[in-house]
């Protein structure tokens, strides 16, 4: 893989910095709840079809007290796109090299009432350059004030960059994380955007705001939620509700679909799944 660009260096530090930020919240959550757990880090390097170096990442996970599992993955990788996916992915029909790094997270709780979470931010190379990303709140036993909380802050970090980003990237998120085979959402939204071009400082300041809305929003909920006593039922909910969230990040996610297409390491594309679930 070519050396990186200034843009190219810029994204990753940032999705980097991120990561750092994000795992050590989730650790001084766990030792809150009396839990020594940590991420457990694994590098992993890619090689592209054409036999050259294609980049690579860390996959973070942690199995905790709170967090049953959480996986927190960075890549930095290129090359060029196989087949007739290249035609898929956005400037690369007639040039099927690319470049992407980005951040990408799930988590699954311990605890029914506490919310899993999705949350993801990439920069894109190919003909054109662009950000993509977003973050999505997927309760299994969902309160109103938790959504209210998390949509507010999305909100805030949306409106200090486009007076119609939040109602677009809201109703984006809304139409994505959808199971049509099911009829129902995967949670209760958030934002999701993609192909945002031009000026890179202002959408990377904006992606950077996003990662910060998540840090404020996040954790808080699951400072509140993490203790809250639960029952059998309350579990089995949640197992089912973990079945749905599988059935959409298997079936019609496009991250996982991106890095099983570009070679990616498999464990971290599917990271994203719970350690348990059911199926009635």
């Amino acid at each position: 893989m070519p050396p990186l660009d200034p843009q190219q260096s810029a994204a990753r530090a940032w999705f980097e910095q991120l990561r750092d930020l994000i795992c050590a919240e989730f650790e001084a959550i766990e030792r809150e709840a009396g839990s020594d757990a940590t991420f457990d880090y694994t590098a992993w390097d890619r090689t592209d079809p054409s036999g050259e170096p294609g980049g690579g990442g860390v996959r973070g996970v942690m199995k905790g007290r709170v967090f049953e599992k959480v996986g927190v993955n960075v890549s930095t990788v290129g090359g060029s796109f196989e087949g007739d996916f290249a035609k898929s992915i956005h400037g690369a029909g007639e040039d099927p090299s690319f470049f992407a790094t980005g951040i990408s997270l799930v988590a699954h709780l311990a605890n029914p009432h506490a919310p899993a979470v999705h949350m993801n931010c990439r920069f894109l190379n190919t003909t054109k350059r662009w950000f993509g990303g977003g973050a999505d709140l997927n309760p299994p036993l969902p309160y109103p004030d938790d959504t209210a909380a998390f949509h507010a802050e999305m909100q805030a970090a949306c409106d200090a960059h486009g007076d119609d980003y939040y109602d677009r990237f809201k109703a984006w998120a809304d139409e994505y994380f959808f199971i049509p085979h099911r009829g129902v959402h995967r949670g209760v939204g958030g934002i999701f955007y993609d192909h945002l071009e031009g000026d890179f400082d202002a959408n990377l300041a904006f992606t950077q705001d996003v990662g910060r809305a998540f840090l404020a929003a996040y954790p808080a909920i699951v400072r509140k939620r993490m203790n809250t006593p639960f029952d059998d039922a309350d579990r089995a909910a949640m197992l089912e509700w973990r079945g749905r969230y599988a059935e959409f990040n298997l079936v019609y996610d496009r991250g996982t679909l991106f890095g099983l297409k570009t070679g990616g390491n498999i464990d971290a594309i599917l990271m994203s799944l719970p350690p348990l679930a059911t199926w009635n």
